[in-house]
């Protein structure tokens, strides 16, 4: 009885995970990040702090670990990076009151510490780049994997807009259904106006932003897989030693 009680609480664990994995019966792109990539993670928490950090807060992660980690001077961390904290030592927070936000957009924008782990890389990469116009919308947009999402598309200016395709490939509306996302072949969007990037461009600066925000979801991950390392190591060095001794201590048993 207890372990069909514990199968049944990790799979009820498991089906919120499910859910956003499923993105709607939208295939995930592959953000293929990178984040022992240093150059990749100081872009990613520019993109972050300029276009993200005023709405969410990521209040478990401090400006002087982000520094240090990135390794960013501290002045440039100050001038440019911090809009909320007055100290290198503080975290990031809004400034933005949650009451107000809520009024504004239905729900206070969730903090984004740990998002990247929770939903997963995959999942935040293709949220990013599948808004598209609906005038049916109070923000003017919607979002292919989160449907009535009540977040604007904070980053058109980098994109540009597009819109949905309808089945037959013409456009589309909030009605229409698209069930994949991969390349321009099978998009199930198309372009309405340019944006400032290419989509090339907007590709690599949505996987540095997914890079940044993996990395802020578990900053220590890369020292984990460096201990990980020598803890593997240390066990094959110190099995081998035990081996030794057992057939010193066992050499005269027959």
């Amino acid at each position: 009885m207890n372990i069909r009680k514990c199968v049944a609480a990790i799979g009820l664990s498991l089906l919120p995970w499910m859910a956003w994995a499923s993105g709607a019966g939208v295939h995930l792109e592959s953000a293929n990040i990178d984040v022992g990539n240093v150059q990749s993670l100081q872009r990613g928490a520019q993109l972050f702090n300029n276009y993200c950090l005023s709405c969410h807060s990521a209040q478990y992660m401090r400006y002087s670990r982000m520094a240090e980690d990135l390794k960013l001077p501290v002045g440039l961390v100050t001038e440019n990076l911090m809009f909320a904290g007055e100290k290198i030592g503080e975290t990031m927070t809004v400034a933005m009151p949650a009451k107000d936000a809520a009024a504004w957009f239905g729900k206070a924008p969730p903090d984004l510490t740990l998002t990247a782990r929770q939903r997963g890389a995959d999942w935040v990469y293709t949220y990013l780049k599948s808004f598209y116009l609906d005038p049916g919308k109070p923000t003017g947009v919607n979002n292919l994997v989160f449907k009535d999402v009540g977040m604007p598309h904070v980053l058109w200016e980098l994109q540009g807009w597009q819109r949905l395709k309808s089945a037959d490939g013409h456009e589309g509306g909030a009605g229409s259904h698209a069930t994949a996302h991969g390349g321009a072949a099978d998009s199930p969007f198309e372009q309405v106006t340019e944006g400032a990037l290419t989509p090339e461009e907007y590709d690599r600066a949505v996987r540095d932003l997914v890079a940044y925000m993996s990395y802020v979801a578990e900053p220590v991950q890369l020292k984990r897989a460096g201990v990980g390392i020598w803890v593997l190591l240390f066990l094959a060095v110190f099995g081998v030693l035990a081996y030794l001794l057992k057939k010193e201590y066992w050499k005269d048993v027959h």
